[in-house]
């Protein structure tokens, strides 16, 4: 592991803390720059962010921005849009998930150039 894969590393735990995709820093990185094949660079970002998120959740927990009564529903749905996810993912395979992968990183990001919200949003 190099110093760059270090530093990836550092860069998408704080954009994840920060809840700005750091995911897909992690995974862009993993399949362009360590050859690392799209399903299975998906499947170690998961692993990647448990500890991550148990850390984000227990710092905003703290800091009062977590409703829990609130959250619950939505963590089920997950749930089960985990597994469907899961499931899909095996079924589509690594070329067709880095295609989708792509889009949706260009949508995103032409989402944000041209987006006019204003600053307190």
């Amino acid at each position: 592991m190099t110093i760059l894969t270090f530093i990836a590393a550092l860069i998408s735990g704080f954009l994840a803390s920060l809840g700005v995709g750091g995911g897909s820093v992690l995974i862009i990185w993993l399949t362009s720059f360590c050859g690392v094949d799209q399903l299975e660079a998906q499947g170690t970002n998961l692993i990647f962010f448990i500890p991550i998120t148990l850390m984000s959740v227990i710092i905003h927990r703290k800091n009062g921005l977590i409703e829990i009564k609130k959250l619950i529903p939505t963590i089920l749905l997950g749930i089960v849009g985990a597994i469907c996810g899961t499931f899909a993912a095996q079924w589509l395979g690594s070329v067709m998930l880095r295609k989708i992968f792509g889009g949706f990183i260009i949508i995103i990001g032409i989402r944000s150039l041209f987006s006019k919200k204003s600053e307190e949003e």
